[in-house]
């Protein structure tokens, strides 16, 4: 097992300097025994302090031209990739993803921050209008709507990808021309602060453009999200904190991407051994620890079994091991108390009726890959966001009936529809409630090219460099 190269104490960044806190928050080294390293805890008066500074900066921020900030854009994702190596071993201590899947980190954050800066430039060049009057008595006005930045961006990010999430709400920030305030989850912080380092070291940002507050959530979350100096709000977390957010923040822009239940719809003309194959991934990819992880597998009652049977052997292939052995598919959750609530979800599951297949066991923060069958529609994790690494296969007897299981409960983030008939695929594609339907495929947000967000408890507005960077824009109409 590799030894850590990491002992760090970091800081806060506020007002374009390094600042200690009173208190600090270790980090788990999820990799090995021990942490890897603590981060400052702000308080709300440092919280307040950075709101403070982001404001002051906006109207530097909001001089800036596009260009320039593309320019910026660009460094960033340069020195992103020089310190590939100190983030891929951060990520794989803090998040507990395999080398294998933390590899690619740096080079998708790096790849956002350039789309950005394309994006950026683009400003410049389609967007804004002219607009001439149409209604009696305007005939004669002629007016200029043009973009401009929001303010203050807050932006709240998760712990599962503590990297590329966190980089596709500040580059959009920092493209659209906004302050920006950062306050990470204190699980995984360490990443975020190695991102801030890179960020104020390559480019040389009007102070309080940029401002890092790790801290607990419980302590500076509400001094953050009810401050009349946010405008706008990026998160990406759980539905209840979310709503909370959304509950404390009164009338700001908020573009948030929070929990998932996606269904995967398998019908009996779909290409079996493919939907296996990507139901698997899909449900213990990352320990299941992904908004658009696959949570329960909806199969036509004729193809239940067989559907089973080869995601049993699907699941035999995925390597659990040393988390820097690039033989390694799976690592731990997050935590022993995430690991717990699995647990329960599976156990309740079973006592309902629902087979074990395989897995079900956990061990600290471990939870096998686990695979449940003929699970009963009314189960918790049907219905529930798992965050786990468990496909749970339940059957279905019509099109409608697993259309209305797939619209049961109040999450609609993604989904997902196997099936060779194209017609049935767009007509479920159309039916099913969620923010994105993808066909024969596991649900996957990508670099975000696509536009991507939920419906009802899933979120609000939707996310993708372009689009979040729309959402991050407002517009002032000059009338001539």
């Amino acid at each position: 097992m590799s030894e850590s190269s990491l002992s760090q104490r970091e800081e806060l960044y506020i007002d374009g300097t390094w600042r200690d806190g009173d208190d600090t928050i270790p980090v788990r080294d999820l990799a090995a025994d021990g942490t890897v390293g603590e981060i400052a805890a702000a308080d709300p008066d440092q919280a307040t302090a950075a709101l403070a500074a982001a404001e002051r900066a906006e109207s530097a921020m909001r001089e800036t031209t596009p260009v320039e900030r593309a320019d910026w854009l660009e460094s960033i994702a340069d020195e992103i990739e020089a310190r590939a190596d100190e983030l891929v071993d951060t990520i794989i201590r803090e998040a507990g993803k395999p080398i294998s899947s933390a590899r690619g980190a740096p080079a998708a954050a790096a790849k956002r921050f350039r789309r950005a800066a394309a994006e950026a430039r683009d400003l410049s060049v389609n967007h804004g209008e002219y607009r001439e009057g149409s209604t009696a008595g305007h005939e004669g006005w002629r007016a200029i709507v043009k973009p401009e930045p929001m303010g203050t961006v807050l932006c709240i990010s998760p712990y599962n990808y503590p990297l590329q999430t966190t980089v596709l709400q500040i580059a959009p920030a920092l493209a659209a021309g906004n302050s920006v305030v950062l306050k990470p989850s204190s699980k995984t912080p360490l990443t975020a602060a190695i991102l801030t380092d890179a960020i104020t070291t390559a480019v040389d940002l009007p102070d309080g453009a940029f401002n890092f507050v790790p801290g607990r959530g419980s302590e500076i979350g509400d001094t953050l999200a009810g401050d009349d100096r946010v405008d706008s709000i990026a998160m990406t977390g759980s539905s209840g904190a979310g709503q909370h957010i959304a509950r404390e923040s009164g009338m700001v822009n908020l573009v948030m991407e929070l929990g998932g239940n996606a269904p995967a719809i398998v019908f009996p003309d779909a290409a079996l051994e493919d939907a296996a194959g990507a139901c698997t991934a899909g449900s213990v990819k990352f320990g299941g620890q992904r908004c658009s992880a696959v949570s329960r597998v909806l199969a036509h009652e004729s193809v239940h079994d067989e559907l089973v049977d080869r995601i049993e052997r699907s699941m035999d292939s995925w390597v659990v091991g040393d988390l820097f052995d690039e033989e390694t598919d799976f690592g731990p959750l997050i935590d022993a108390d995430h690991a717990e609530y699995v647990d329960e979800l599976v156990d309740e599951a079973i006592d309902a009726g629902a087979d074990l297949v395989c897995g079900g066991e956990r061990d600290g923060a471990f939870y096998e890959p686990t695979l449940l069958a003929n699970v009963p529609h009314d189960a918790r994790i049907i219905h529930e966001e798992q965050f786990g690494p468990v496909a749970a296969v339940t059957s279905f007897q019509e099109e409608s009936e697993a259309i209305e299981l797939a619209n049961a409960g109040e999450l609609a983030l993604d989904a997902s529809v196997f099936t060779t008939d194209h017609d049935r695929a767009m007509r479920v594609a159309e039916a099913v409630d969620a923010g994105s339907v993808r066909l024969n495929g596991a649900p996957s947000h990508g670099l975000g090219d696509v536009p991507f967000g939920g419906n009802g408890a899933s979120g609000i507005n939707r996310e993708g460099i372009h689009s979040t960077i729309e959402q991050m824009l407002r517009t002032k109409s000059i009338i001539l």
